[in-house]
């Protein structure tokens, strides 16, 4: 995106992580760049700093991020520049320390910091001028495409009262900007952090937000808070874990091949409780697999899901088909702070299962399931979000959200159980997990909206 001013032409570069749903912003006058919001593989803001030939000066960050580890400190080491933070912050690292008002120099640059509380107490967001005119502003987790950040991320008990810093804080961004200042946001392209009321937009000014937002068209503040509150949903249980990481600082990111393990050594770590993940499709592994492996099939939601479903902490050795599967892998792990994977084996399952066993078990659809349903009764296992659940659900199902499978196993009835989410990625996860039980398992790799057209009833509280 080029963002014109009176003299000379500012550029904002968009770097995208659509696995976690956030943005990452360059922002250049052709001569130095200020980096905003930046994710923990810093090779790819290189990459656009190069191409660009300018040089970073100022990394900006507008909270201490919840979901995912920060590549912001790293960055401003390596590249000589200043790390910028809130000064109420409290971090184990030294950074320049700014507060609602200050303003910083970078090149013909002007960025005015402006105290956005609500989706963390200390939140900011970044003002670009170019010769006093508002030209582009950084909201980070405030101000989003017609939604604002969640505010429950510290607690419930804190929820209302960050609501409430939301809502004053969006309507003063809207009420202080002219309507063609860019909005920047780094949440709300599909993550967690976003509340659940987005446009879906890809790009928007501050008069569309100020016609469309809803901290704008809500009725008053009482009305925004209940429909923000209101419309919350589960988000990752690694989430915990992020903000104490980029506290502390993040250790430099070490993307080199894992060390190499045999297939004896597999098993014995799948033995010892350690996560062996095989990262191929669904089907594939289904069709066959090494016993005790768990599958999370390498897409964009990868790294979302293992951190949500396994128990923090523990060894994960990656498995698959290519070494390039699992440098995508890795990589996306160390976004949310899994730093290191503990190992890895490629080649195919003939090659790391061997001398191990390997199970398989059946895909199906909801035209399958509702079929078995008329010759028995199966065990139906969804594993959706609680809000899904009540959204509507098959009648007689068990309800185990994804992150509580492994832990419930054991609570599970009857041998044959079918598993279903809303389109078959964590369905595939949880029906690897409860294969490792020795039931008979049957993934449902089906788009939930089928579920009523194969005449199965949907029933809601």
């Amino acid at each position: 995106m080029l963002c014109g001013i009176g003299r000379g032409v500012f550029h904002v570069e968009t770097i995208e992580t659509p696995g976690l749903g956030d943005r990452s912003y360059v922002a250049d006058d052709g001569a130095v760049a200020v980096v905003v919001d930046p994710q923990r593989d810093i090779d790819r803001v290189r990459r656009v700093v190069d191409a660009r030939g300018v040089r970073v000066t100022h990394v900006l960050e507008t909270h201490v991020h919840n979901d995912y580890v920060s590549g912001g400190l790293e960055l401003a080491r390596t590249a000589g520049a200043e790390y910028v933070l809130a000064a109420a912050e409290t971090l184990a690292f030294d950074r320049r320390s700014v507060r609602d008002g200050d303003e910083l120099r970078a090149g013909s640059m002007t960025l005015r910091v402006l105290r956005t509380p609500g989706h963390t107490p200390e939140h900011l967001s970044y003002l670009l001028l170019a010769e006093d005119r508002p030209e582009a502003v950084f909201t980070g987790g405030c101000l989003l495409f017609g939604t604002v950040g969640r505010t429950d991320l510290l607690g419930q008990e804190r929820a209302d009262e960050l609501s409430r810093a939301q809502y004053g804080s969006v309507r003063r961004l809207l009420h202080m900007l002219p309507d063609d200042v860019a909005v920047h946001p780094t949440h709300g392209f599909g993550s967690f952090c976003a509340s659940a009321s987005g446009t879906g937009a890809e790009a928007g000014t501050v008069g569309e937000e100020r016609r469309g937002n809803l901290a704008s068209t809500a009725d008053d503040e009482e009305h925004f808070v209940g429909e923000l509150l209101g419309g919350l949903t589960a988000h990752p249980g690694y989430y915990a874990h992020m903000a104490p990481i980029n506290r502390a600082g993040p250790p430099p990111l070490d993307l080199s091949p894992p060390p190499p393990v045999d297939a004896g050594d597999l098993r014995r770590r799948i033995r010892a409780g350690g996560w062996v993940v095989d990262v191929r499709g669904r089907r594939p592994y289904a069709q066959r697999h090494l016993t005790g492996t768990v599958n999370v099939q390498l897409a964009d939601p990868f790294a979302t899901y293992l951190g949500w479903a396994m128990p923090w902490g523990t060894p994960v050795t990656l498995v698959g088909d290519h070494p390039g599967d699992i440098a995508q892998a890795q990589r996306a792990m160390a976004r949310i702070g899994i730093h290191r994977p503990a190992g890895e084996a490629t080649g195919g399952v003939d090659r790391y299962a061997a001398g191990g066993r390997t199970r398989s078990y059946r895909v199906a659809s909801f035209a399958d399931l509702a079929e078995r349903r008329r010759q028995a009764a199966p065990t139906v296992l969804d594993v959706r979000r609680d809000d899904e659940w009540a959204d509507g659900h098959i009648r007689d199902a068990v309800h185990v959200p994804l992150d509580q499978v492994e832990r419930r196993l054991g609570d599970l009835p009857g041998d044959e159980v079918w598993v279903h989410c809303a389109s078959g990625y964590r369905a595939a996860i949880a029906a690897s997990l409860v294969d490792r039980t020795g039931k008979e398992v049957v993934l449902v790799d089906d788009e939930f909206t089928a579920a009523r057209d194969a005449g199965l009833e949907i029933v809601s509280p």
